[in-house]
């Protein structure tokens, strides 16, 4: 009988050790906004690829696109922090501005948890980073180049219009403008707008500038890609321009970030992290791509032709 006993249990813990040699460590991945945004699918698509099987990946996502006042964000990072005390990753990487302003900063500045973060625009000084635990790419766009770009088409204007949504992440993105107009002797009027009403009426009070620059939709409620293109199509007299992919049916440039190249950078960082290396060990870095798109059909409707050498160099946006 004690025989008996002795091998079974020889036998289980046989059927056990490789079950423990395959376990992987474990990733969670906190993104600020939802599933659909393109930008952030675009992340997750470079993170899953950069993986690759090599850790158990989770991922919640804080929705403040969508849920934007000030306690739904303080919750939204509160449950985050549940997940990660429950789940116990790790490593944690997270992607673009609130999941760094409400969940790394407040919550886990030289924790035990390594963090590895993504998408933050332009700059972590807010944030106070590096912390030992801490590292991450950045999120910069080619505004300058852009916007002497547009003011080349627009024959050589000296000011133009700026339209986003009414967004901490607008905000950001139109103080980076207003500097890149100074330098450039530019000067800038903007509008940030709440719902999509407002934002057709700014895109045709823009056509009185010599050229529009067009920040993200996302944050804008009503929002309707087939009515913002109607719009755009019956309205556009001036060159427009984007630094967001996902605008170009409303834009006839664009010189766009490439969310996959977050994405890879941040899951890459987490396996060198899992491997043994220090956070305080990986420098923080900006992206280094971007492509340059052209939409045919607004530049038509609006009797705009781009240079020969501009066009060549364009990929072609169609309506998907």
């Amino acid at each position: 009988m004690k025989a008996n006993v002795r091998q079974g249990a020889w036998l289980w813990l046989c059927l056990l050790l490789p079950m423990a040699a395959q376990a992987l460590p474990r990733c969670l991945f906190v993104s600020s906004y939802h599933q659909g945004y393109a930008w952030s699918d675009g992340v997750q698509r470079g993170l899953e690829a950069a993986l690759d099987g090599r850790c158990e990946l989770r991922q919640f996502d804080m929705d403040t696109k969508r849920h934007k006042s000030e306690a739904e964000k303080r919750a939204a990072a509160e449950a985050a922090l549940r997940l990660i005390r429950e789940w116990r990753p790790d490593v944690l990487i997270t992607a673009d501005d609130n999941a760094a302003r409400y969940l790394v900063k407040p919550h886990l500045k030289d924790a035990e948890l390594p963090v590895v973060f993504c998408g933050i625009n332009w700059s972590v000084e807010e944030y106070g980073f590096p912390y030992r635990n801490v590292t991450g790419m950045i999120e910069v766009a080619p505004v300058k180049a852009m916007l002497r770009q547009a003011r080349r088409l627009s024959g050589n204007g000296d000011d133009f219009f700026y339209l986003g949504a009414n967004t901490t992440t607008e905000r950001k993105n139109l103080e980076r403008f207003r500097r890149a107009a100074r330098e450039l002797g530019l000067e800038i009027e903007a509008r940030l707008v709440d719902d999509f009403d407002a934002w057709a009426q700014a895109y045709r009070e823009a056509q009185r500038y010599p050229f529009l620059a067009l920040g993200s939709h996302a944050g804008i409620r009503d929002w309707d890609f087939a009515r913002a293109r109607s719009v755009a199509l019956a309205s556009a007299r001036v060159p427009s321009v984007t630094n967001h992919r996902w605008m170009m049916p409303v834009s006839m440039l664009g010189f766009t970030k490439i969310p996959e190249e977050q994405g890879r950078w941040a899951g890459e960082a987490a396996l060198a992290i899992l491997d043994g290396l220090a956070p305080s060990e990986i420098p923080i870095v900006a992206n280094r791509r971007w492509d340059l798109w052209v939409n045919a059909a607004l530049l038509q409707a609006a009797g705009i032709e781009l240079p020969t050498r501009l066009r060549d160099k364009a990929k072609a946006w169609e309506v998907p």
